[in-house]
């Protein structure tokens, strides 16, 4: 099933996790399979962040498209940059940080175990 952008729902999450600013996602599918909870991209303006938080029973992946930042992985800073990709497991957590000064845009899926 091909999703075109018209269709892709865009919200906004003010402070996600206990970030910073607003982050942005836009649901890349409408229907997604059944072990998969999100499929979206992710855009955090500068200064912008997902806030640190674990994953229980399921896998958050990431894929860095654009910009550049920094992710907590599991409680080690690490600078992220396009190209790279991150994965966090089940009882592991991470956060997302924008230290750029353009958008940095993700990709992200979380599959449950």
């Amino acid at each position: 099933m091909v999703t075109r952008p018209s269709e892709q729902e865009l919200s906004l999450r003010p402070n996600m996790r206990g970030g910073n600013g607003t982050v942005e996602l836009k649901a890349l599918q409408k229907e997604l399979p059944a072990h998969v909870r999100l499929f979206s991209r992710i855009e955090l303006a500068p200064g912008c962040s997902i806030g640190y938080h674990t994953h229980e029973n399921e896998t958050e992946l990431f894929y860095f498209v654009s910009g550049h930042g920094r992710a907590n992985d599991n409680g080690e800073w690490v600078e992220v940059a396009p190209g790279d990709s991150m994965s966090t497991g089940n009882g592991c957590g991470h956060a997302v940080e924008n230290t750029g000064d353009e958008p940095l845009v993700l990709a992200a899926c979380i599959v449950q175990e």
